[in-house]
Formats: C-alpha cells, sequence, structure tokens
C-alpha cells in the first residue's frame, strides 16, 4: 500500500470516529416529573440518560426551580412534561435551551378534566378563574398507556437507529400498564366505598377511569386552606357516606387533613402522586400506582 493510500485511508478513519463516538453515547433527555422519568427510562432502557426536574419530596405545584436548571435543559435534547398548567415554570428554560430541544406536551389530545380554582403557584392564574385543567393525568393508566406511546414514538424519531429497540421495550411496557389496569379494575370492584376525599384534586383521572366518586376536597388550590365552613361540610360528607379515611399527600402539608379526620373520627392515610427514585415500592410508576391501590383497598373495602 502507498503512503498516499495510506494517509487517506487514515484520514477517512480520523473522521469517522467523532459521529462513532455520538453514536455510542445514551440519548439525553429530561423529564419534568419522577412518572414520567421513569416512562422514558422502561422505553429508552440502556440508550437513554435520563433526569427530572422535580426533587423527590417536592410538590409540582409549589415548586420553584432555580437557574442552575438551564444546565439541564441546555444538555438535553428531549424534554417531557405534562403541561395542562403542572409546568408554570418552564417556559424560560425551554427558551434558554434554544431549537436544540425538542419539547412534548404529554397533555395534547387527552380529555382533560376542569376543576374550580385549580391553579398553580407563579402560574398567573387568578383565584377568580371559574375552570382550568387538572394536570394529574398520569394517574390514570389508560392515559399513561397514551403517554407511553408518544414517548416512544420521539424516541424513535430522534433516535432512528435504534427503533426496533425502543419499539419493543415499548410494547412490552404496554403491556406491563395492561396488566396494572387489569388488577386494579378486579380490586375496585370489591371497594364496599367508592367515594372518597382527599387533600386536592390529584386523583379525578384515576376516580373517572374505575369508577370512584370524590366527594370532598380539602384544598381547592394548593396553599388555599378550607374555611370552617367548607371543614365542617366535607366532615359532614364523610359521615354521611361512611368513608373511613381521609386520603392526604406526602409532597403536602397534612395539618387540615389531619383536623378534617379528627373531627369525623377517622384516619389520614397518604396517597402519593409522584414517588421516587430511592422509595421502596414507589420507584416505578408501576409499583407507585400499585402502591396507591393498596392504601385505597385500605380505606375503602
Amino acid at each position: 500500500m502507498s503512503f498516499r493510500r495510506f494517509f487517506f485511508i487514515l484520514c477517512f478513519l480520523i473522521i469517522q470516529l467523532p459521529s462513532t463516538a455520538c453514536l455510542s453515547e445514551k440519548l439525553p433527555v429530561i423529564a419534568s416529573i419522577y412518572p414520567i422519568a421513569d416512562m422514558v427510562q422502561q422505553v429508552g432502557g440502556d440508550h437513554v440518560d435520563v433526569t427530572f426536574v422535580l426533587p423527590a419530596g417536592a410538590s409540582p405545584h409549589t415548586f420553584e426551580p432555580k437557574p442552575s436548571l438551564v444546565k439541564k435543559f441546555s444538555s438535553a435534547r428531549i424534554f417531557f412534561m405534562v403541561g395542562a398548567g403542572l409546568e408554570f415554570w418552564s417556559e424560560k428554560f425551554i427558551e434558554l435551551a434554544g431549537p436544540g430541544l425538542t419539547t412534548i406536551v404529554l397533555s395534547e389530545g387527552v380529555s382533560l378534566i376542569h376543576t374550580a380554582g385549580h391553579h398553580h403557584a407563579g402560574s398567573g392564574i387568578s383565584n377568580h378563574e371559574s375552570s382550568v385543567a387538572n394536570p394529574h393525568i398520569w394517574l390514570d393508566p389508560a392515559i399513561a398507556k397514551s403517554m407511553v406511546n408518544k414517548i416512544t414514538a420521539v424516541l424513535c424519531e430522534v433516535d432512528h437507529q435504534h427503533l426496533k429497540y425502543y419499539k419493543q421495550r415499548g410494547q412490552n411496557y404496554l403491556n406491563d400498564i395492561d396488566k396494572l389496569d387489569r388488577r386494579i379494575k378486579v380490586t375496585v370492584a370489591n371497594f364496599n366505598i367508592k367515594k372518597y376525599v382527599s387533600f386536592h384534586a390529584s386523583w379525578a383521572y384515576f376516580a373517572r377511569h374505575y369508577g370512584l366518586e370524590p366527594v370532598g376536597i380539602i384544598e381547592a388550590a394548593p396553599g388555599r386552606n378550607p374555611t370552617p365552613i367548607q371543614i365542617k361540610n366535607i366532615v359532614a360528607m364523610i359521615k354521611i357516606n361512611h368513608i373511613r379515611a381521609v386520603f392526604a399527600e406526602p409532597q403536602l402539608n397534612p395539618r387540615a387533613a389531619e383536623i378534617i379526620a379528627r373531627e369525623a373520627e377517622v384516619n389520614v392515610l397518604l396517597l402519593d402522586p409522584l414517588g421516587g427514585p430511592n422509595l421502596k415500592g414507589r420507584s416505578t410508576y408501576v409499583d407507585l400506582i400499585q402502591y396507591n391501590l393498596s392504601v385505597m383497598q385500605e380505606a375503602m373495602k
């Protein structure tokens, strides 16, 4: 082989090295909340590097992002968010990240539930709004399936090289959620009590899908404590409907729930809408929903 030919081959190989290295890197993805991050991980497997914005134990309704979040957005290729007002803080971070970030709103196309006064701190929505969207769509496994389908489609589009891998994992994950859905339907069918009181309207989509009925919401909007008259009415509903527990949430102050439970002489149980990577029994989306089902079963069977 001549030196000239060897030189050109060597140059060609050197030019190819960066693209080969890029192909071996994981796709950087950011998700607004942990349940979405887990969905992305379940579909993306070894080919995605997923981070999430909301810290474990924090509430999306009162979240105050730090400027350091800009770095996470700037290094990501895809941002998966719920929408429907949940990520009221996200616009400026998406803008700063620039055109290299693909933003996917997972609530698009979902039949949203609208509730009076369900606004988020810093969202710019006044207390006088008559109706706003409830963003807690991921707590309904049927809607979660549509979210997984969107996640799978986007991963396939952005990282076409691993299309078959994502499609297979996405289908396997949908099968897991189908099994979860069937378990919930069987369990809920055996509930003696179908009505409940919760801290706020997190479980509206779950209730709509499985035939449960909320008869009292303690905080109509995050941070808005119930009035004495509202407390009295909720206590009355608990007694009339023979409800055995009030559902609070670990991310929010349970004081109002404890007051109502004490007045009604029932227990306070924790339903967790978010879970977390280090929470035993709540470290995946499927486990999180199963955990909450077991809590409901304790109060309603």
